[in-house]
């Protein structure tokens, strides 16, 4: 089992840059692919980024690439999403996730979730 908590969420102008922490407790972190979710009022649970158990492939959402990187220490047991030029339409709550298995799948097929940090961007 792994329990993740966010951090690092906040309120920033349009065009500016936030740093996004999962930290991971539990055993074995290394082995859980990890991605981050986001998700705005009235809309679905959106796969921004996922990234593989060793951080050698990653993939994002079209709308946030070469925005957003994803990355990971496994030494730490940390994720981290960062995330520059930022847009009014990247408000949301921002999830971490785990799953074992594929690096690929929608949010059911994640098993471990986070609370969620909220990402405000002002136009």
């Amino acid at each position: 089992q792994v329990q993740l908590v966010e951090s690092g969420g906040g309120l920033v102008q349009a065009g500016g840059s936030l740093r996004l922490s999962c930290t991971a407790s539990g055993r074995a972190f290394s082995t859980y692919v990890m991605a981050w979710f986001r998700q705005a009022p009235g809309k679905e649970r959106e796969k921004v980024a996922i990234i593989s158990w060793r951080g050698g492939t990653t993939n994002y959402v079209d709308s946030v690439k070469g925005r957003f990187t994803i990355s990971r220490d496994n030494a730490k047991n940390m994720v981290y999403l960062e995330m520059n030029s930022l847009k009014p339409e990247d408000t949301a709550v921002y999830y971490c996730a785990a799953r074992l298995g594929q690096i690929a799948g929608d949010a059911a097929s994640f098993d471990y979730w986070g609370q969620g940090t909220q990402v405000t961007v002002s136009s």
